[in-house]
């Protein structure tokens, strides 16, 4: 496939619909591992206290059947700062690791590099996940689509720059970590280098409190606890706020992509959070991870650049079950609301996720809306509220849920939607109807792959209207609708794209029936290494 490159994209002349003054601040949440259950605004049932998001909700829109592109977070990364399904790369199942060279072409489109173009200073703080090019040591080497493994731990040359990260993609500023908290490098990254150097070989508490459970061991800057990875990236946004304010209200917007690493594993409750919700350290770090998006209104707030600013809070994937189900559920609350599985699967559990976005200069609070939702829609919504052109190669995935937002009534922008499991299993939705190319979950809940039934149909096909919970399988009795679903999966394949114009080419052959690998109970995220500090 060709690309304008990105200085191209940057040069071209592109159509405003806004003036400089008009245009929003955009601030993009994306929380780690958070569940749709997890909100009170969402799930009354549930008992986990999150007043600032429920802010966000009552202040603005709340968007009920919004979904990733993926239940892992890599690809859904991805498909959120590029508006195009993370299967059509070469990363076809799973997530990187830290150490994986970058996955998102320097000259792809992304938000940050549209929204620069726009006149927008772009930064992202947090968790990046997307690879970056690592200096490796002579004669070693690093995985390129999966985690790396414990002897190549050490592969990396950290006194040297990473390439193309986030700034090679339209960013101009990023602090951070590379990848999710448990997976090495234990350090922070400001730009292209680290701010110490890992020099010390060893892990993370994986559960606060939990001292026989532990991250993979490798490379860690000394002093590097992981507890001060939620506080330091609220403090750096905040800052970040207070800095552009000025520009803000002199006509120069700011971008905010600001992926937390929270409630993922390792989960690390903050002293001062410990035992607050009375449920486990998951309720707890949820409960952390709220305030810190409270010191994000809060410096909106101070610095008087709440009413023009577009905030979009949500999750990557569905909550993992590293979260403790079965002890959450003992105590009343189900992560997932009254959706079946979690992260990793096929099923809503894994990829139905909380999407609250504000902006009180256009949008009317209290407002909810059921459209069908994808993060892939992002990059075309601020584009059309930016006024900014998207050329043909680019946001191949994108519709714009700006007609929701402003309470638009009519024919919904999105027409069908694209799920992908953990291990690259398809699913399709259109309307009320939802086909899955397997006959279990596809990732970690039961019936995991390998594990089904063998008199289990071989597809599954949901009225997600009438059964949410995906319970009774349709697809002996609609075979018509299996088939139309299917035909359409695969033209959405072919075809490169699901937006309209010019077909264009996946970066590899998409297969579009995958034999999953049989998944054990100890799945990834399941029960934790145990390895030595």
């Amino acid at each position: 496939m060709k690309f304008i490159p990105l200085l191209a994209i940057l040069g071209m002349a592109i159509a405003t619909t806004a003036s400089a003054a008009e245009k929003p601040n955009f601030i993009f949440i994306l929380c780690d591992d958070l569940g749709y259950g997890d909100l009170k605004c969402l799930n009354t049932d549930g008992k986990i206290p999150t007043p600032n998001m429920d802010r966000i909700a009552k202040e603005g829109v709340t968007f009920t059947d919004a979904h990733t592109p993926s239940s892992v977070c890599t690809p859904t990364r991805y498909g959120t700062l590029t508006g195009r399904y993370n299967w059509r790369t070469k990363l076809q199942k799973g997530v990187l690791g830290g150490l994986s060279p970058h996955l998102i072409a320097t000259d792809r489109m992304t938000v940050a590099s549209m929204l620069k173009a726009q006149g927008y200073h772009t930064a992202t703080i947090g968790k990046w996940h997307l690879g970056m090019d690592w200096q490796i040591k002579e004669g070693q080497t690093v995985s390129e689509l999966t985690i790396e493994s414990n002897e190549q731990a050490w592969s990396v040359d950290f006194t040297q720059p990473a390439k193309n990260g986030p700034n090679a993609v339209g960013f101009d500023y990023y602090f951070g970590i590379s990848a999710s908290l448990d997976m090495v490098p234990y350090c922070f990254i400001e730009n292209t280098r680290v701010t110490a150097q890992p020099t010390e070989d060893r892990s993370l508490e994986m559960i606060q409190g939990a001292t026989e459970r532990y991250t993979r061991k490798g490379p860690a800057a000394p002093g590097f606890t992981g507890y001060e990875v939620l506080p330091t990236l609220a403090s750096k946004a905040t800052a970040y706020i207070t800095e552009k304010a000025a520009d803000s209200k002199a006509g120069k917007p700011f971008f905010i992509y600001l992926p937390l690493a929270s409630p993922h594993t390792p989960i690390l409750p903050n002293p001062e959070w410990r035992g607050k919700s009375g449920l486990n350290q998951y309720g707890d770090f949820v409960m952390e991870t709220d305030a810190a998006i409270g010191s994000i209104l809060k410096s909106l707030d101070d610095n008087g650049l709440t009413e023009n600013t577009a905030i979009i809070l949500t999750s990557d994937n569905g909550c993992s079950p590293s979260a403790d189900y079965p002890a959450l559920l003992a105590k009343g609350h189900n992560p997932s609301g009254k959706m079946r599985g979690h992260k990793a699967d096929i099923y809503d559990g894994g990829h139905r996720v909380p999407f609250l976005v504000r902006w009180p200069a256009k949008v009317k609070a209290g407002q909810t809306t059921a459209q069908l939702t994808c993060l892939t829609d992002f990059l075309a919504t601020a584009a059309e509220i930016t006024g900014a052109s998207i050329p043909e190669n680019a946001a191949e995935d994108s519709f714009s849920f700006l007609p929701a937002l402003l309470g638009e009534k009519g024919e919904a922008t999105r027409p069908s939607l694209v799920h992908h499991s953990i291990q690259g299993i398809f699913a399709i939705r259109e309307g009320k109807w939802k086909l899955a190319l397997c006959p279990g979950s596809g990732g970690w809940s039961d019936p995991r792959p390998g594990t089904e039934p063998k008199d289990s149909p071989p597809v599954q096909l949901f009225d997600m209207d009438a059964d949410l919970g995906e319970q009774n399988n349709l697809s002996t009795q609609h075979p018509e609708i299996v088939a139309s679903l299917t035909q359409k999966l695969e033209i959405l394949i072919a075809n490169g794209r699901s937006t309209p114009g010019a077909n264009l080419a996946n970066d590899v052959p998409v297969e579009m029936r995958k034999k999953p690998e049989p998944s054990k109970k100890g799945a990834k995220g399941k029960k934790p290494k145990k390895a030595t500090k």
